[in-house]
């Protein structure tokens, strides 16, 4: 299963995902998760929603954010080199933190710098969407059943702000720092080892394995469950590798995992 979510004729739609010759074609229309209630109202209004299209290209699609989670946890320094890159301790057990619904970001979208931040840094990371409630769950239980798929996130992060503040809400949590997709799929195994690569304008910047976690996905999801329950549509961060670094206007940041397609967004001065 892959599928996306996406704006045709101003109607927000999901799409199946098929990739032909190499590329990503949303082949037809896909059922919308229970989660989102938006299109699900709009459906049951008569918007005309879920009507069949002609196959598109991904790449020409107007795209959205693929998840419409409740809440988005992250998991940082999952992969000792990045923790040793910014002088931090590896940890012992897993680091949390939140970003706001408000930094989601589609695929393609500006990411705007904030003028209070002097170094602003890119983190590309694989992450989890959840495919059920679970709460408390235990680590011998196959994750599988309660992930429906897997993504694409950048972690975007005011460095100069997450050093100065005592926490990270402010650094990780501006509007649009958050860009997330293209598609959702279950068709890949990150504990079979999944190869996650950043371009920053094209040149390599990050290249990393989940082989490589800190924190295996049981271990990731038995933590966080252990006192935050997950709901469907969740999305779960689960760490960059080495190689961040700060950005400058004008830059484009590419992430990309094999069957996941790749997320690409520009960086562009906050006008405000």
């Amino acid at each position: 299963m892959k599928y996306c979510r996406f704006l045709l004729d101003k109607q927000v739609r999901y799409g199946n995902v098929e990739e032909r010759d190499g590329k990503l074609w949303i082949a037809g229309p896909a059922s919308a998760p229970p989660e989102d209630l938006a299109f699900r109202l709009a459906h049951v209004l008569g918007a005309g929603i879920g009507l069949s299209f002609a196959p598109l290209l991904l790449s020409s699609a107007e795209l959205l954010p693929p998840v419409t989670p409740s809440k988005i946890v992250c998991v940082g320094r999952n992969y000792r080199d990045h923790a040793q890159e910014l002088g931090n301790e590896v940890p012992a057990e897993p680091v949390l933190f939140f970003k706001p619904l408000s930094s989601l970001l589609a695929p393609g979208g500006v990411v705007r710098m904030p003028a209070a931040s002097s170094r602003v840094d890119f983190e590309g990371e694989l992450a989890m969407v959840i495919g059920r409630r679970v709460s408390k769950l235990d680590p011998d239980v196959d994750w599988r059943k309660v992930v429906r798929g897997w993504t694409l996130a950048n972690d975007v992060t005011a460095r100069d702000l997450q050093k100065k503040d005592a926490q990270w809400t402010r650094a990780k949590g501006y509007d649009t720092f958050c860009p997330v997709g293209p598609i959702v799929s279950d068709e890949v195994d990150p504990e079979a080892g999944l190869d996650l690569e950043t371009r920053v304008n094209g040149e390599l910047r990050q290249e990393g394995s989940t082989r490589d976690f800190l924190f295996s996905i049981p271990k990731l999801l038995s933590f966080i469950t252990a006192a935050i329950t997950l709901e469907p549509g969740d999305l779960v961060l689960t760490g960059t590798p080495s190689g961040v670094g700060p950005l400058k206007p004008g830059d484009r940041v590419e992430i990309s995992v094999p069957g996941l397609g790749v997320l690409g967004n520009s960086f562009a001065s906050d006008p405000d």
